[in-house]
């Protein structure tokens, strides 16, 4: 049965590989947080009405509109533009923030991925080599919309960037951190109250009624589009798909930054989160210490 869906996919998808083709995909994105442990001001637990406008305040970062413009071998992938409300952000939510990409390109012929980086207010292009998942292809499938998609699972490794997926430890943890057994293995640890695991599962849904080897974000590598993604604590679906249309985007390699390969700019983010872990670190012990006195 799996065959034959497969083999009906491809036969509707036969006009799409006999042409020069180009698409756009439009996705939403959507991060949720956790936070239970989140607490207020002299240790106590913070109230769920303020962890209500914490979060309407942080929803212009946690829920976002991408666009996928893609042909046979080349995608762009970038933020739809639209007005950040007044005071969206709060300190914590300046941090992830500070976190920004820009417009991100993929070459699945020359497996090759470029993509703008914003980090505290410097500018990098990250040049690197397309990031492999070893995907394992299930027979699962479900409907989006009018295609039929086929899910995939893969293990990824989270590295110091993705900020969707750091969590604040509770208080309560922070101060018994030496009597709390903590399994540094699945974990990386930011600053005193952040940490990160290192391992997420990826489950994402592909359609062979577009062949191509596209995804949104850093995703490829499934015999077709990539329609829909669960990925730690974010969500990406595909809401609308455009097939040639009238007038083609070109698809331009991002250029603005400092070049930089992925390595290399993950050690420029452990660096900057090192120098905020001393700099809180000491603002904490002189605050104890004014306390004290």
């Amino acid at each position: 049965m799996r065959k034959l869906i497969v083999l009906s996919a491809l036969l509707i998808a036969m006009p799409l590989m006999a042409q020069d083709f180009q698409g756009q995909a439009f996705y939403q994105s959507k991060t949720t947080m956790d936070m239970s442990s989140w607490g207020g001001r002299n240790g106590q637990q913070m109230s769920e009405e303020r962890k209500k406008q914490i979060a309407e305040r942080m929803k212009s970062m946690l829920e976002k509109t991408f666009i996928l413009t893609f042909n046979k071998s080349e995608s762009l992938y970038k933020e739809e533009e639209k007005l950040e409300a007044p005071g969206g952000r709060g300190g914590w939510g300046r941090m992830m923030g500070s976190f920004t990409g820009g417009p991100q390109y993929k070459n699945v012929k020359d497996q090759t991925l470029l993509q703008e980086q914003d980090f505290f207010g410097k500018q990098f292009l990250v040049k690197d080599s397309l990031p492999k998942l070893q995907w394992v292809m299930g027979s699962e499938t479900k409907q989006i919309g009018k295609y039929t998609a086929f899910k995939a699972t893969a293990t990824k490794k989270v590295d110091a960037m993705d900020w969707t997926n750091m969590r604040r430890r509770g208080r309560n943890e922070v101060r018994k951190k030496d009597e709390a057994k903590t399994d540094t293995s699945k974990t990386t640890t930011i600053t005193e109250d952040i940490e990160i695991p290192k391992e997420i599962e990826v489950v994402a849904w592909y359609t062979p009624q577009i062949p191509i080897s596209q995804g949104p974000g850093e995703f490829w590598g499934l015999p077709g589009l990539i329609l829909e993604v669960q990925s730690g604590r974010t969500t990406i679906l595909c809401s609308k798909i455009v097939m040639n249309p009238s007038e083609k985007e070109d698809i331009k390699k991002p250029s603005k930054g400092k070049e930089i390969t992925q390595e290399e700019y993950q050690e420029t983010v452990k660096k900057k989160m090192e120098e905020m872990r001393e700099m809180y670190g000491g603002r904490r012990g002189g605050d104890r210490g004014r306390s004290r006195g």
